[in-house]
């Protein structure tokens, strides 16, 4: 019998602890290491996983002694390509890290092309797509109860890297995962900007799908309140419109659906603790098996990355932009001069506690 793989996890803030939960949990995996720049998280981190697994705040010293199968990192978008970098370095098969992909293009093309020439697999955390109520829709979509689909609509509160990602990989999910050609969008605000997860504070945008469909998606505090889900962080929408009716999810609100069969609705919320098992399980079958890609896997996520990315150039410098993305840039530079210091209106009282309006 094959033994575990071994698993090393950097970061230990919320989703790191939930990643290593979610490996120590599962018999294909081994967590052998942790690793936080912050001693006390680790400690208890530490006290958490057990004596048998290895501790520092020193991701490369700890990744050159462990060599992991898996390497997994929780971190801030500007340190996706320098832990990716050294995952490769020590020999790891699968990467696992939170996404974005990236902060900017030039990143990004850069993680690709190192993941390409090292042929290390490599997974981005779109793991709401295995809430049943995701699922769902999925299943609508797929079955022709809508009829021909025409449009696809996704909104979230949250600013563009916390939330626009998880947006625009279902979008392509839900759409049969049909190419994009080209994006427009406009921005305002630039208070966000200076966060952790660098963004305008509101953006909007088109989408034109190669088959056809037309992706419309706007993050921040000019997206519409969904006042009905009492989570801020889960007033997420996305629906998908077709001639011969729609059906929606909501984060933290379920899902609902009007075709000839008539109105539906089901229940459903993020839940890490049932989301979480299938999407590791997931990367232990496509380190067992080339032929089963992980459904999140970098491939998918890029491209959902590059549009994006392609938003956020339409916004700085106006006019279309096509796909897939010609030279590299760093779009939060080119949105800081465009929407820097000018502020945003809100399009509800309820997002102004977070974006200090």
């Amino acid at each position: 019998m094959r033994k575990p793989y071994t698993v090393l996890v950097v970061g230990m803030g919320k989703r790191g602890k939930h990643h290593a939960s979610a490996f120590a949990a599962n018999p294909a995996f081994n967590v052998t290491g942790l690793c936080d720049i912050d001693a006390a998280r680790l400690a208890d981190a530490k006290a958490q996983f057990g004596d048998a697994v290895e501790t520092s705040t020193d991701a490369a010293a700890l990744a050159a002694a462990l060599k992991p199968d898996v390497f997994c990192f929780c971190t801030m978008p500007h340190l996706r390509l320098p832990f990716v970098e050294l995952a490769v370095r020590n020999g790891a098969k699968l990467v696992a890290f939170e996404k974005p992909v990236a902060d900017s293009s030039e990143a990004g093309l850069k993680l690709r092309d190192l993941l390409l020439s090292s042929r290390v697999k490599a997974v981005v955390s779109h793991q709401h797509r295995y809430g049943p109520h995701y699922r769902k829709v999925k299943e609508i979509a797929a079955s022709g109860a809508l009829g021909k689909v025409h449009t696809i609509y996704a909104s979230s509160p949250g600013w563009m890297m916390h939330m626009m990602s998880h947006l625009i990989d279902y979008m392509r999910w839900y759409n049969g995962e049909a190419e994009a050609q080209w994006v427009m969008a406009q921005a305002a605000g630039g208070g966000k900007l200076s966060d952790n997860h660098p963004s305008p504070d509101y953006i909007a945008g088109f989408i034109q799908f190669a088959n056809g469909v037309r992706g419309i998606v706007e993050t921040g505090a000019g997206a519409p309140d969904i006042p009905e889900v009492a989570k801020w962080w889960g007033r997420n929408r996305i629906r998908v419109m077709g001639d011969g009716g729609f059906a929606e999810v909501l984060t933290n609100g379920g899902w609902r659906s009007v075709t000839a069969a008539g109105v539906q609705t089901g229940e459903g919320a993020m839940n890490y603790d049932a989301d979480m098992p299938p999407y590791i399980q997931d990367m232990a079958d496509w380190l067992d098996d080339d032929t089963k890609p992980h459904p999140c896997c970098f491939e998918s996520a890029y491209k959902g990355f590059e549009i994006m990315m392609g938003l956020c150039r339409s916004a700085a410098q106006g006019g279309q932009v096509a796909l897939p993305l010609k030279g590299s840039a760093i779009e939060l530079a080119l949105l800081k001069q465009a929407v820097g210091g000018k502020p945003v209106l809100l399009s509800s009282p309820a997002h102004a506690k977070e974006f200090g309006v």
